[in-house]
């Protein structure tokens, strides 16, 4: 027998009632979760912590953890779409917050590339009472430009590093003057001079020259080797991007510990490619910290959107340095 018009509607009704009661109670439950707290350590919560272990930079103390740039300025070290993701996630409201977050988990230091972005949230930050100090990274061309030196200085970071792709390709071509006049230019400039490198190479040709520099900005991972020299190590079938060896962080780490002078560690995780679980990210912290010396630090980068890295991260440094 033919259903009648009334019997469909009534099934209609039902069905689209129950799919409708269905999309409300997803709904509630993933607004159920998203107004849970984000998980942090206990001892990171609620008010500002103790400021975490501290190295000197010069005149200046700096925590064992600074918080880096790459996240917030969308250099994901990855591909376009996630590097254009933390752009958009990273309002300068965002941004912020994530330093007030710093703050509250006692780092002290953050550090970021110099670009007309970074100097309008620096100025923003300092404007809304904004206590971290300020590292300055370079940009890879200021051997063309090095007057941004001068104004990059104005900003009064408690130091400035041309950027290591920089370095190492005045390195390679032989043109270590335009590198150390870069170097007696940021002297002239009354702050701390920064040496950033991939190839542990450049930074040991430093330390045997003398050169007039205050610390080392050293990169776990030598991102920036000739595709000749990676051809040498892997053959001509090279894998696409860029090339993360578990054989480089050993080699830094032996550079780090026959410096003079203060290290600033980064690509401790590997640009996000060791961060499974936070089991894992404990792992690569402990790895660094056993590896570095005691008057050495950190650069992280973090953000918020999925989780308190921040307060993660500040905690594993925090117990890590306790039992140093």
């Amino acid at each position: 027998m033919a259903q009648q018009p009334s019997d469909r509607r009534r099934r209609t009704e039902s069905s689209a009632s129950s799919r409708r009661g269905f999309l409300h109670q997803a709904a509630g439950v993933a607004a159920g979760i998203a107004a849970l707290p984000v998980e942090s350590p206990a001892a990171e919560r609620g008010a500002n912590a103790e400021r975490l272990p501290t190295i000197s930079l010069g005149s200046h103390q700096v925590t064992r953890l600074i918080i880096g740039g790459n996240p917030i300025y969308g250099h994901s070290h990855f591909n376009r779409l996630l590097s254009r993701h933390q752009t958009d996630w990273h309002t300068p409201e965002r941004v912020i917050e994530l330093l007030k977050r710093c703050e509250q988990c006692g780092l002290n230091t953050w550090q970021n590339s110099y670009a007309e972005r970074t100097l309008a949230d620096l100025d923003r930050y300092r404007r809304e009472g904004g206590t971290m100090q300020w590292l300055c990274l370079g940009k890879p061309d200021w051997d063309q430009h090095p007057d941004r030196i001068d104004d990059a200085a104005q900003r009064k970071p408690i130091g400035i590093a041309p950027h290591g792709a920089l370095n190492e390709k005045l390195f390679r071509q032989k043109k270590l003057t335009v590198l150390t006049d870069l170097l007696k230019r940021i002297r002239d400039q009354g702050v701390l001079v920064g040496l950033s490198a991939h190839d542990p190479r450049l930074i040991e040709t430093a330390e045997e020259r003398g050169w007039d520099v205050d610390y080392y900005m050293c990169c776990l991972y030598y991102l920036t080797r000739p595709k000749d020299e990676l051809r040498r190590l892997l053959g001509d079938h090279l894998p696409l991007g860029e090339v993360y060896l578990p054989s480089d962080p050993p080699r830094m780490f032996q550079t780090i510990q026959a410096t003079r002078k203060p290290c600033l560690a980064y690509k401790v995780l590997a640009a996000g490619r060791r961060v499974g679980n936070l089991a894992e990210v404990r792992g690569c912290f402990l790895e660094a910290f056993a590896h570095i010396k005691p008057t050495d630090a950190v650069i992280v980068g973090m953000y918020q959107q999925l989780g308190d890295q921040v307060g993660e991260n500040a905690a594993i440094v925090r117990s890590i340095c306790s039992k140093a």
